[in-house]
């Protein structure tokens, strides 16, 4: 049996949650919410969200790992042996295998904008066929060696790497944006609270935005914490992700949607903002000065790649470490399993769009929201309280003032956030 890995650190634990959180949510999705429910008003709701509502769901998921040393699946073997329980530990591996199979041809779309970004010629948006195969092939091929390399050596030295690599590009593409005539309008657009726009959808929307951005419900947080040391304090990580997570989605959200308003362009959600729109914005910068609209627009798809794959790396981990531990698998092979497993499930998103929204639909309404549900529920409900305290103080030895308060919220309050979210994403 492979000898297990663990991170090396507070730091190495941060950033790696940081980059399963970091992704394109944060680029194109927060920005346009801030803006289209209360500006400063959403963004309030949307911290106090994640750290009263989703942190204790991330702890839940977060303990059920560390408790054990063990994947998904291994993990809830060892809590609820052939129970109905193990059924979470078999969705939080099917889950983002499937996740990951459309989610790579959106990383591969923004390795092809990254290309095309130094002839800045960039056509129409053509989401799919085999170019689309092409370029997610390379990204998911690139993904999959990361993880190859291991836990040490491959996902939490590229962390460290990509965390930083992020936030100073994002800050680089910030300061350019501000600088751009009319851009004043864009930080008005994130900044002003607007009270009149605040509703149930606001609140519903916010939470369900911090429930998405922190890999809820994936399987990730409980294989990567897996990975943490009994010594490591759950809180101050999860509140640590948090933090990196809200703070790189307010800077993407100064960095673009002022550029989009400087273009005389109305923002718009989803791929069409990246894909469509920005390459129109770098096109028109480079009518004065080819230069500037090449850096500008290498920079932006490099960062909108690299975000991408910490993501990417986060999910192939999951069904890598189920194999890896349940069938005894080394992990050069366990990672090209999972590689072929999810290019073929991918061949279905890639050549028919509707599809891919179908299975993008069915895995962030239904997989995602019963996974994190079934996980609260076993937390909150069928493990002991003084074994879900013990994780929570580590032995009583930090968080022993408020974990009475913690336990509360994820006996009681998490459910209720899951189901709102669950509920709102059939009927808002």
């Amino acid at each position: 049996m492979q000898k297990r890995e663990h991170f090396g650190g507070r730091a190495a634990v941060i950033m790696a949650m940081a980059g399963s959180a970091i992704g394109l949510g944060n680029i194109w999705r927060f920005p346009y919410m801030a803006g289209q429910y209360g500006g400063a008003a959403f963004i309030l709701i949307y911290i106090l969200c994640s750290f009263v509502l989703s942190l204790p769901i991330f702890l839940s998921e977060g303990l059920i790992g560390r408790r054990t040393h063990s994947n998904a699946i291994g993990a809830m073997k060892t809590l609820a042996p052939k129970s109905i329980w193990t059924a979470l530990g078999y969705l939080s591996v099917i889950t983002p295998t499937v996740i990951v199979s459309y989610y790579s041809i959106v990383g591969g779309w923004a390795v092809e904008y990254f290309v095309k970004s130094f002839s800045l010629s960039f056509g129409d948006f053509i989401p799919e066929g085999w170019t689309v195969l092409a370029y997610g092939t390379v990204f998911l091929g690139i993904s999959c060696l990361i993880v190859a390399l291991g836990v040490r050596s491959g996902i939490e030295k590229f962390s460290k790497f990509s965390i930083p690599l992020l936030f100073v590009l994002i800050v680089v593409i910030l300061a350019y944006s501000l600088t751009m005539p009319g851009s004043e309008k864009g930080v008005e657009y994130l900044l002003k609270p607007d009270f009149s726009k605040l509703s149930g959808k606001t609140f519903a929307f916010a939470l369900g935005q911090s429930f998405y951005s922190l890999s809820l419900g994936m399987g990730i947080i409980i294989t990567y914490s897996s990975y943490i040391s009994k010594d490591e304090n759950l809180i101050v990580s999860g509140a640590g992700t948090a933090v990196a997570d809200l703070l790189f989605a307010i800077l993407a959200g100064f960095a673009i949607i002022p550029a989009v308003f400087s273009a005389g362009i109305e923002p718009s959600s989803g791929p069409g903002l990246i894909f469509q729109t920005l390459p129109f914005v770098f096109g028109r910068m480079g009518e004065a000065h080819a230069w500037i609209g090449i850096v500008i627009s290498a920079l932006f798809f490099l960062t909108v790649t690299v975000a991408a794959m910490t993501s990417s790396v986060s999910l192939i981990e999951v069904g890598v470490a189920y194999l890896i531990e349940e069938k005894h698998l080394k992990r050069g092979w366990a990672c090209l399993i999972v590689f072929l497993a999810v290019w073929v499930l991918g061949l279905v998103s890639v050549f028919s769009g509707k599809a891919f929204g179908l299975i993008d639909a069915f895995s962030s309404n239904f997989l995602l929201t019963v996974g994190a549900l079934l996980a609260v529920l076993f937390v909150g409900w069928k493990m002991k309280k003084e074994d879900v305290l013990e994780e929570i103080t580590n032995g009583g030895k930090v968080n022993s003032r408020i974990a009475p308060a913690l336990y509360f919220l994820i006996r009681y309050i998490a459910p209720i956030a899951v189901l709102t979210i669950f509920i709102s994403n059939f009927i808002l």
